[in-house]
């Protein structure tokens, strides 16, 4: 399965939005990486305590509000009274944690989304059902512009059965906070991926070898993207979107 085939080459996502210029994961920052043209975004989403999917990077809000409770355990109308702007600068004071529905709603099929699952569950997990069913019930206008990523393989798994015609995507990075087994791409044993999401630094040619598209993350800086997309990556991922255009 081709990578959003009908998009220029090559694919730019922005990280959490253009998350260099706005608070990140939040509708000032997707709107930001809009206007500046960048193609793509790239963002994280968490259940809350009433199945609503929330658009956020960490299982809490403590490094963007201060706020120390689980996402899985706020309903709605709390996470609507989080200001997840006021850290970046006081420009984006009231800023909210968004809904995934009303960004796709917004941004989608003008700009390709590639959502993050974040989950740690290897069963009864009900992150990539929910998804899936957002996804579906959009229809065909989006279908074509969406692909899901996680560093849990057995939740791209569960999502792929529920919509084998969006790619998907196995994430991996050494960082001591990925369980042992995960940190090299050994995920791609578990799930049947149709691209691959490592960090940039664990690029290398035995990668290319798997012939699936490569989009690793995150790269701000220009020279090193030349060098990746040179090399053979598919598009990137940047904090920095924008210089890119």
């Amino acid at each position: 399965m081709k990578l959003f085939p009908d998009r220029s080459r090559p694919l730019i996502f922005a990280h959490r939005g253009l998350s260099s210029l706005a608070p990140e994961n939040t509708f000032a920052a997707f709107r930001k990486a809009r206007e500046l043209n960048v193609a793509g975004i790239e963002l994280d989403v968490h259940i809350c305590a009433e199945n609503k999917l929330i658009v956020a990077h960490d299982d809490t809000f403590a490094r963007t509000a201060g706020d120390n409770r689980a996402i899985k355990n706020l309903f709605l109308r709390e996470i609507r009274e989080i200001d997840v702007g006021a850290w970046f600068d006081p420009a984006f004071n009231g800023e909210k944690p968004p809904i995934l529905e009303d960004v796709i709603e917004e941004f989608c099929p003008e700009m390709y989304i590639d959502i993050e699952l974040k989950t740690k569950m290897v069963k009864d997990d009900m992150l990539p059902q929910l998804v899936a069913d957002k996804i579906i019930a959009f229809g065909d206008k989006i279908m074509n512009s969406i692909s899901i990523s996680s560093f849990n393989p057995f939740a791209l798994v569960a999502f792929k059965r529920l919509c084998p015609k969006i790619p998907v995507a196995l994430i991996w990075s050494a960082d001591k906070e990925v369980p042992f087994i995960l940190r090299y791409g050994f995920g791609r044993f578990i799930v049947s991926c149709d691209y691959l999401k490592p960090i940039y630094k664990q690029v290398n040619k035995g990668l290319f070898a798997l012939k699936k598209p490569i989009v690793p993350w995150v790269i701000d800086d220009l020279v090193l993207a030349e060098k990746m997309l040179g090399a053979g990556c598919e598009g990137i991922i940047s904090n920095k979107a924008h210089i890119f255009q």
